[in-house]
């Protein structure tokens, strides 16, 4: 009888440890989420996945849908929508666009087949609105480098390719010639060659975002390369205030004024977040605070001297 209760003890234990080890696994079920409508409107973004449909699985529509939840204004309630219909789990919102299911969707640059598809930490998931609704002409096009590391001025290599569809179904990979290069949003002289490649000199230190504008004639979701260029961030330079001149004063009147320094503060051109503005508190609150309590501090203190020399 003993045996036996040791062993249904130890089974509950090996059973307990499994179920702790499978939470810690999906705590650590990290996908890199870019959705495009028609531009670039989250760009790799660090999601942790859980299974909010519970479905038994961590998909695409859970990645998704926790990117909405984390990054769009309103939430997955706001942006995000999937039901099931005819064919399964279909969208019918992304990032705030109701189009009809004209949405497209990958996985490491492999088209997939539904939004139940699995993913598993590390992945790159990417979802983008089709803007061709009739004839869905926007083909997924994705660099050879999802992220990378330069110091400034160094040349950075990159290959742009899209995705089509073949005769048989597949996908079939080919270069794009003649795409703009975009960097931080801005455009460049860079063009990719006839082989899909251009080379890219970052001066910038920090983060870098590079994508592409599609050549005349064809319509790309747009790829996207986040690279770190490691260095100093050029400081800002605070604007100069012209020198204000000082009004002409007699002898008497200099003797009895009373110079004074005017001190120009130059503040921070960080930005900070909503949030961070919401969360911080409010200096003119903390010092009366401070004020109050440094009074009651006071007067306690003097009540209890007065009572000591009372003795």
């Amino acid at each position: 009888m003993k045996k036996l209760i040791s062993t249904i003890s130890a089974m509950a234990l090996i059973c307990s440890a499994a179920c702790v080890m499978a939470a810690n696994a999906e705590d650590k079920t990290t996908v890199s989420v870019t959705i495009a409508n028609g531009d670039l409107a989250l760009t790799q973004e660090q999601i942790q996945v859980t299974d909010i449909d519970n479905d038994g699985a961590l998909t695409i529509n859970d990645a998704l849908y926790l990117a909405h939840e984390a990054k769009y204004e309103g939430g997955a309630q706001a942006g995000y929508k999937s039901t099931v219909g005819q064919w399964g789990l279909g969208l019918d919102k992304l990032w705030g666009v109701t189009n009809g299911g004209s949405y497209g969707y990958y996985v490491n640059d492999v088209a997939s087949m539904g939004l139940t598809d699995p993913v598993k930490d590390g992945d790159n998931v990417y979802a983008f609105v089709y803007t061709d609704t009739q004839g869905f002409s926007d083909a997924y096009s994705y660099f050879n480098v999802k992220s990378a590391e330069t110091e400034k001025g160094e040349a950075l290599e990159l290959t742009l390719n899209k995705l089509s569809w073949g005769s048989d179904g597949s996908t079939v990979s080919s270069p794009v010639e003649g795409a703009s290069i975009t960097v931080n949003g801005e455009a460049t002289e860079l063009k990719t060659d006839a082989d899909g490649k251009v080379s890219v000199t970052l001066d910038k230190a920090g983060q870098n975002i590079i994508s592409a504008k599609a050549p005349e004639g064809i319509r790309l979701a747009p790829p996207v390369a986040v690279v770190q260029v490691n260095g100093e961030e050029e400081p800002t330079e605070a604007p100069t205030e012209a020198p204000t001149e000082a009004p002409e004063t007699t002898t008497e009147e200099a003797a009895t004024t009373t110079t004074t320094t005017t001190t120009t503060t130059v503040t921070s051109t960080a930005k900070t977040t909503k949030n961070a503005e919401n969360s911080s508190p409010k200096t003119g609150d903390a010092g009366t605070a401070a004020s109050f309590a440094f009074m009651g501090a006071s007067v306690f203190a003097a009540f209890a001297l007065r009572k000591r020399n009372e003795k």
